[in-house]
């Protein structure tokens, strides 16, 4: 096998930084690079220009490298060419990325995919352990994103953008990313510090963060614990609905906020069970996904041999 077909290189685009890693087909990280996004959103020349401009330095860093994926954070086109509509980086919607990259890099191949579905294929090829063929993938990080691998590949819909869980309407008809993603979690916080102070303990005061959260409910803050309840029986809500829509017995979960994962399973498992059948309760598997922070920019450096890129 020559090194330009077991090196790729993986680029995690986020809204505020871009991790960019050198992978090979098992999976290790053999060099890793992370850049804030500022300069990318405030160029006058739009956010994909500058992308296309910048990546050269990496083509360049590293010279054997000839595959490239892209996770994006939002919905792309079904031929996975063009980025739709991408919330935190709204210059790139319509913005023709696929063939910009190819015009300028014409030696290159390039595949492109929504993050989270980058992130659930990272898992299918290099997630450690017996990776099912058939998940359900939710990552928790600044929103909510999720995927459905089907036999290995993503499940993409009719037009391209399935398994938008964190758009799905929640409690008060508010969407689940709103009530659960980080700013939500923070809300919730906020409001059961108020309510509880007397138990709030080292929260009273502080700038409140997830990972203060995570350390907090460590050390068995109350407060704390309470936030991960409240957010694990909104989450396991939506859960039960996509179960029994999917019919998919194994469940991953990944990004940021699954570091306190541990703190949410037990009222995620409780009601979960306690709403579904007894058909769909039997194979039920719920548990964290293994790639944590590298998920992402693993995952697109797995688009490369996937087979679903043009």
């Amino acid at each position: 096998m020559s090194k330009q077909d077991s090196l790729f290189l993986g680029v995690d685009v986020g809204g505020t930084h871009l991790k960019i890693g050198l992978v090979d087909r098992e999976g290790n990280m053999l060099d890793f690079q992370k850049e804030d996004t500022t300069p990318y959103r405030d160029h006058p020349d739009g956010f994909g220009k500058c992308f296309i401009e910048g990546l050269g330095k990496y083509l360049k860093k590293y010279p054997e490298v000839e595959k490239v994926g892209i996770g994006l954070p939002g919905m792309i086109s079904k031929d996975r060419t063009t980025p739709l509509e991408i919330p935190a980086i709204p210059n790139l919607n319509g913005f023709p990325l696929k063939s910009g990259l190819l015009k300028k890099y014409p030696k290159h191949e390039f595949y492109m995919e929504n993050d989270a579905a980058a992130a659930a294929i990272g898992e299918f090829y290099y997630g450690k352990g017996d990776v099912a063929e058939n998940f359900l993938f939710i990552t928790m990080g600044t929103g909510i994103g999720s995927a459905l691998i089907l036999e290995g590949q993503v499940f993409k819909g009719s037009r391209g953008n399935a398994l938008e869980m964190g758009h799905m309407l929640s409690r008060g008809n508010a969407g689940l990313e709103t009530l659960v993603g980080r700013n939500g979690i923070l809300r919730i916080m906020d409001n059961l510090i108020s309510a509880y102070p007397e138990k709030a303990g080292e929260l009273i005061g502080k700038e409140l963060g997830t990972h203060l959260l995570v350390d907090t409910a460590k050390t068995g803050n109350e407060v704390s614990l309470m936030v991960f309840k409240e957010v694990a029986q909104i989450l396991s809500e939506s859960i039960v609905s996509t179960v029994r829509i999917l019919d998919v017995t194994d469940v991953y979960f990944g990004g940021g906020i699954s570091a306190g994962l541990e703190f949410m399973m037990p009222t995620i498992e409780y009601n979960t069970r306690k709403f579904l059948t007894p058909y769909y309760v039997k194979d039920l598997k719920l548990k964290k996904a293994t790639l944590e922070n590298n998920a992402g920019t693993l995952g697109a450096a797995a688009l490369c041999f996937m087979g679903s890129g043009l």
